[in-house]
């Protein structure tokens, strides 16, 4: 399950998940390491490094994308974020830490996806939100 660009379009810097870990059709789970060179480190709270909430949801959202792709529960037509709803942050994640993204498939046809995601670092739930994605045309 490791191939995620083999699903996805993102590339680096812009790709979020290392690695899908599980997926069924309920549920995907994948994996993100933010080493001490994340792009993005330098310039959000340059004292105090941490990953960008939004940086968290977009990861989310890329490790659900690539677990339908993978489970064939849509086509291999490109869908892009349509909606974020009830997003929320607990907690930070810092440089050098992995993200446990677990994502719930609440919908998935040929016209959009809809899922809800939980991102866990250490064991402690640090974000989660509700988002739809759309078939692009």
């Amino acid at each position: 399950m490791n191939n995620v660009m083999a699903f996805i379009p993102h590339r680096d810097p812009f790709l979020f998940v290392d690695q899908l870990i599980f997926a069924d059709a309920d549920c995907i789970i994948g994996v993100k390491t933010f080493d001490d060179s994340f792009f993005a480190f330098p310039g959000h709270f340059p004292e105090k490094n941490i990953v960008p909430g939004v940086i968290l949801i977009e990861a989310m959202v890329q490790c659900g994308g690539a677990g339908v792709k993978k489970l064939g529960l849509v086509s291999k037509a490109l869908y892009g974020l349509a909606s974020i709803r009830n997003a929320r942050f607990h907690g930070v994640v810092k440089p050098g830490e992995s993200v446990e993204m677990v994502v719930k498939n609440l919908k998935a046809s040929e016209l959009g996806i809809k899922q809800f995601g939980t991102a866990f670092c250490k064991g402690n739930k640090v974000a989660e939100a509700t988002w739809m994605c759309t078939r692009m045309k």
